[in-house]
């Protein structure tokens, strides 16, 4: 799953790095080392003049449709995400990138759960990732609702845990993004991943359960 995570590179390097035919930056974005569901996250969307845009999303979707009442899960299992009634809709024309710096899992051990921290192996060549997200519009002050795609472990991650985000590679961030793109089995084929052997992971300090710590020193190995 994913249920926290860090991101701390600024909007000007996603723009140098990955976007270099432009990124539109809608409000302010802190720094910050222990992201928490439901709260305000970066997100990255197409506009409605067609092209990307970095702006705030409340992590927890739920479609205006559902209702107050229902769930607004924060992440959606790759396997059903494209026959599901609560994320279809958005599979088909409403997918987005999360940009972040690593995220955090934690492994059950004999003396409790272990957090252990993600994150580019070379983060010189790679200074984020970007996990598949959905988004849905909302009523009221928060204009989007989002959540992140997960999926079974990779070889390297599932010692840790049983799932983990879907991190994509940069070379299908147009196709991902692309509204128009809405087919299945055309999504799906222009979806590549983030290679597993680019990633890395370390315990961190159990500092980062309580989720009012937030500073650099949470994602140092321990």
């Amino acid at each position: 799953m994913c249920g926290r995570f860090t991101f701390y590179t600024p909007p000007e390097t996603l723009i140098l790095d990955y976007f270099p035919e432009g990124l539109e930056v809608d409000g302010h974005f802190e720094p910050s080392y222990n992201i928490t569901p439901g709260i305000g996250i970066p997100m990255i969307r197409t506009s409605m003049a067609g092209t990307p845009i970095l702006a705030h999303s409340h992590w927890g979707f739920r479609p205006v449709w559902a209702g107050d009442k229902a769930p607004s899960p924060i992440n959606a299992r790759a396997e059903s995400v494209a026959t599901s009634k609560y994320f279809r809709e958005a599979f088909a024309h409403h997918r987005c990138l999360i940009p972040a710096n690593g995220w955090f899992e934690w492994k059950q051990t004999e003396q409790g759960k272990e957090p252990h921290y993600v994150t580019p192996a070379d983060p010189q060549k790679h200074p984020v990732i970007f996990f598949a997200g959905l988004w849905t519009p909302m009523e009221g002050d928060e204009t989007t609702a989002c959540a992140i795609i997960t999926e079974p472990a990779g070889e390297p991650l599932k010692h840790i845990h049983d799932r983990q985000p879907v991190v994509l590679a940069p070379s299908c961030f147009q196709r991902w993004l692309d509204p128009g793109l809405t087919d299945r089995d055309s999504i799906r084929a222009a979806t590549h991943r983030f290679a597993a052997e680019q990633l890395q992971q370390f315990p961190v300090s159990t500092e980062v359960n309580n989720p009012r710590h937030n500073t650099p020193t949470l994602i140092n190995k321990v």
